[in-house]
């Protein structure tokens, strides 16, 4: 089976921060693989801006050279790469020299057939300063596109300050924030899995499932990032991938694929969360600090050894677990453990729902007692869905009861490269589909529900328990879970 490509119209994708490491890691892999597989040709445009002095020919060896470096070589078709990089040209621009625009207003063109987005991989600072500028240059239209990447913020206050600037020029249908979890594609399987099969939705409540875990732990550390001990963890994962998959998780049936019927859904979630103020912080969540271990066999480096010297002693979280709560009628009593960490056993992302026991097992004399059924959606790596089922193990001699996954592998399922998240957002922008990207009032509904936990965090005393790098994180974590007769999944069945 293969994938439908559906060709997008020309377009203008202009770059700001377009030297950047986000920008050769992910933007231009991502695009390259959609003019590959004949999303776009030549007739659209990437245009790369930044403080950079560089020729067109420069911006393109970087291009060609991020292709070399992040594509896998059975894509890289030298004439391909030949017609990709054709597509980059370039312009030096600091954005806050406001007489430096024209060669930007030379490089776009005016045909409104040629759809025209703008990425800002570049500081939240900027945001609200290029929109600005955009606006008086005459660069904006009412078809044009702007593109946010996180973070957006680093509380609800800065936030709506952000939100504020950007809405001066564009108004929230032009506006596209990014979360590329949303992008991924066992994310969305999550919604065909719950909403177009009649199997899940009628036991997908608190009368038959216990608890859901969600977790993304990473193996990596967080190098010197100065971005990294600014943010933490909760800001930098919790408030914007864990909580986006917990509201597809917990979310309503939405009346239709619509962007907006989707998002209306998912903030609902997010405005019955139960709030954890006060002393309920200390209770319902776990902050963590990792140090030196030993993570895939070698050693490694403990956080504050990674710190420069005017950040030693940094509270910083690097790992976060929390128990959160929707209070309505479908999930009333249903707990949503999320866990995020950096330098863990392993790098997973997966959603696990756990159902409840059977009420009543007539399996008294069989060997091996039934487990409840558990359904496990792993999103990075191996991406896939497993349903844990109970059987009866072959062979003679009596019952005896064993557990087996039902497993969807998707590299064994559809036998293709599946793509990268930002390959389908990026180009999500393009079509004018917003239904992956966040919503303003998303966004400050997320924030509302997190500034209470980071204003505690803040003004404790105590230092973020400590975790050996290498492990599941500090032994909070499973106290939170075990202390309510649960233990955590740890993505080895």
């Amino acid at each position: 089976m293969s994938s439908r490509i559906i060709p997008v119209p020309p377009f203008d994708y202009v770059v700001f921060g377009a030297t950047g490491d986000l920008t050769r890691r992910k933007l231009i892999p991502a695009l390259f693989h959609r003019f590959f597989d004949g999303q776009f040709d030549e007739r659209s445009r990437i245009i790369g801006v930044s403080r950079t002095a560089l020729k067109d020919a420069d911006f393109q060896k970087i291009a060609r050279d991020a292709v070399a470096e992040f594509v896998e070589k059975d894509y890289q078709d030298k004439a391909v790469v030949d017609r990709f990089v054709s597509c980059f040209s370039y312009v030096a621009n600091d954005v806050n020299d406001k007489n430096g625009w024209a060669e930007l207003e030379d490089s776009l063109r005016s045909d409104p057939e040629v759809i025209r987005a703008f990425y800002l991989a570049v500081a939240p600072s900027l945001f609200g300063p290029i929109c600005d500028y955009l606006d008086n240059k005459g660069y904006w239209r009412r078809d044009a596109r702007v593109v946010l990447e996180k973070p957006l913020g680093d509380d609800l206050e800065s936030s709506m300050e952000i939100n504020d600037a950007i809405s001066e020029v564009f108004a929230e249908d032009q506006v596209y924030r990014i979360d590329h979890y949303l992008g991924k594609e066992t994310v969305q399987n999550l919604l065909a899995l719950r909403f177009g099969n009649i199997l899940f939705e009628p036991i997908w409540d608190a009368a038959h499932i216990d608890h859901v875990q969600i977790t993304v732990a990473e193996d990596v550390g967080a190098g010197t990032r100065g971005y990294y001990d600014e943010s933490g963890a909760l800001r930098d994962m919790v408030q914007n991938h864990l909580m986006q998959l917990l509201c597809l998780v917990a979310m309503e049936p939405p009346a239709s694929d619509d962007a907006n019927a989707l998002r209306d859904e998912k903030l609902k979630v997010l405005r019955s969360l139960k709030p954890i103020t006060g002393d309920a912080v200390s209770k319902m969540t776990v902050r963590g600090q990792y140090r030196g271990g030993a993570v895939n066999g070698g050693s490694v480096p403990g956080y504050q050894d990674e710190l420069p010297e005017d950040k030693k002693g940094s509270k910083t979280e690097t790992f976060v677990a929390i128990k959160a709560e929707v209070e309505n009628w479908r999930w009333a009593g249903v707990p949503f453990y999320l866990r995020t960490g950096k330098r863990l056993s392993t790098r997973v992302s997966e959603i696990v729902i756990q159902f409840r026991e059977i009420p009543h097992s007539i399996f008294d004399h069989a060997e091996g007692a039934p487990r409840a059924n558990k359904l496990v959606i792993r999103l990075q790596p191996d991406e896939g869905v497993k349903m844990l089922m109970m059987i009866k193990d072959p062979g003679p001699g009596g019952m005896r009861l064993r557990e087996v996954p039902l497993n969807l592998s998707f590299a064994e399922t559809f036998h293709e490269r599946t793509p990268e998240a930002y390959e389908r957002l990026l180009l999500d922008v393009i079509r004018g589909n917003q239904t992956l990207f966040m919503r303003r009032d998303e966004l400050e509904a997320a924030w509302r529900w997190i500034d209470p936990i980071r204003e505690a965090w803040d003004d404790a005393t105590d230092a973020p328990q400590p975790y050996t790098a290498g492990t599941w994180g500090p032994t909070g974590s499973v106290a939170l879970i075990e202390r309510d007769g649960r233990t955590w999944h740890e993505g080895v069945e």
